[in-house]
């Protein structure tokens, strides 16, 4: 008898370790940016960006040169990265396809964790179309609306055609009260870990901000983008098609407007990074600061008028690359940066590795734990990014590879041309670079289907 007291006593404190344990679970703070492309400080790809409180938590933790989205779309790139399934196994490739009608429930990330125990987290955009709350209310603990309209009343065009006609204020933007709604998360006390999503909206459209961000950024100083003549030249007809030159492009060169979008851009992204400095003091003040998460994330990149194309919507490096950054207490080291390519489906994966939370089998992509450890470490790993039916892009260390549906190609050299200005897919000298590349498409496709 004693035997079994002292065998029963043995497995009571084994759970009670195990239900510390799990209480000790790292916090999550899931940072989503609408519309970021690669103009932060710690890429280096445009020098007129202002990012410091991006660059404060790239100084954080560890900064991904070469990440990538799997869709170059709002409503694709989510669905992918939340389900964890490539847009190639859903057939949710476009905005107009609803992805609740692609993605079973139970499947999302928030799904995942609000099971495994998290107290789950959110308000802004995640989802396509989540602003005003989520498609699948069963799968969060908390999801607000916002409390102001997220762009503030203006119109789509607002200081993007035109200069902006509204006198904003920082706190009429939906953003601001995202921010407020996530300090107060971090503050509060709850007796489960915390997943918690803050979605930013800006720099999505319109590029409507309070005056004082286009004032750091006075327009006789805003410079274009690199681009060159000619740049579609040597692209087949279904690019060319996805970079429509006729449309925005033609109408900025029209009306003399480039470098004022230019300007406007820039204004939204520092009105972002304006509140990601606050959300971090939130963070640096609050409880939860030393056992706390961090992943920063932009859904997808952007172009302004590089290869005659502007918005998201192709494959090539301009609307594919996005910021990544991941603070991971335990694991990363401060300040560094990894150049290894990667894709977004790798944070699904990653998350559950860092917490503890067993990856579901559908999950796709690969935890890059090993590369925030150590940046540096051994990485056979590419980037997929899918753009509608069978049109896929491939990224690697040095090329990026497209392959369109009707099997006409694209490859370029990165490390000689970094802007994507010589297409090398007719050139004999690059077959069998092509073919190894050609060999990381995906081998299933499902058909494209009317979400009605």
């Amino acid at each position: 008898m004693k035997a079994l007291c002292t065998s029963c006593l043995l497995v009571t404190v084994l759970m009670l370790s195990a239900v510390a344990s799990a209480d000790d679970r790292p916090d999550v703070l899931f940072i989503a940016v609408d519309d970021l492309n690669h103009w932060v400080g710690y890429t280096g790809r445009n020098e007129q960006s202002k990012t410091p409180n991006i660059d404060r938590l790239s100084a954080m933790g560890v900064s991904f040169t070469n990440a990538h989205c799997a869709a170059p779309a709002c409503n694709p790139s989510r669905a992918a990265l939340m389900s964890g399934m490539r847009p190639n196994s859903t057939a949710c490739y476009t905005n107009g396809d609803l992805w609740t009608k692609f993605i079973p429930p139970g499947l999302t990330m928030n799904h995942i964790f609000k099971d495994a125990g998290y107290y789950v987290a959110a308000m802004g955009k995640l989802m396509h179309s989540s602003a005003n709350g989520p498609a699948r209310k069963s799968a969060w603990n908390e999801y607000p609306k916002l409390p102001v309209p997220s762009n503030g009343g203006a119109d789509k065009y607002h200081a993007y055609f035109e200069p902006l006609p509204l006198d904003l204020k920082d706190e009429d933007l939906g953003d601001w009260h995202t921010v407020d709604f996530c300090i107060d998360q971090l503050n509060r006390e709850h007796d489960q870990p915390l997943f918690l999503v803050c979605g930013l909206i800006k720099p999505h459209l319109p590029w409507a901000v309070p005056r004082k961000y286009y004032d750091m950024f006075p327009l006789d100083s805003v410079k274009l983008p690199p681009h060159i003549e000619g740049d579609l030249d040597d692209i087949p007809k279904a690019g060319v098609r996805m970079a429509k030159p006729d449309g925005d492009h033609a109408r900025f060169l029209k009306t003399d407007r480039w470098r004022s979008a230019v300007q406007s851009y820039l204004a939204t992204i520092a009105y972002v990074d304006m509140n990601l400095g606050r959300l971090l003091d939130g963070l640096k003040n609050s409880p939860r600061h030393d056992n706390t998460i961090v992943v920063l994330w932009g859904d997808h990149g952007w172009h302004l008028g590089e290869k005659q194309h502007w918005r998201k919507f192709a494959l090539w490096e301009e609307a594919t690359r996005a910021p990544l950054i991941w603070y991971a207490p335990g694991v990363t080291q401060p300040g560094t940066i990894c150049d290894a390519p990667v894709d977004f489906m790798s944070i699904y994966p990653t998350l559950c590795e860092l917490t503890g939370v067993a990856t579901p089998d559908h999950v796709e992509g690969r935890s890059i734990k090993t590369l925030l450890a150590n940046p540096e470490a051994d990485w056979k790993g590419h980037a997929l990014c899918t753009h509608g039916y069978k049109n896929h892009a491939v990224r690697t260390d040095r090329w990026r590879y497209i392959q369109y549906a009707d099997g006409s190609e694209e490859l370029y050299d990165h490390v000689h041309d970094p802007y994507e200005w010589k297409n090398l897919a007719g050139d004999e000298a690059h077959v069998a670079t092509k073919q190894k590349l050609a060999a990381l498409l995906p081998s299933v496709n499902v058909e494209p289907t009317k979400s009605e």
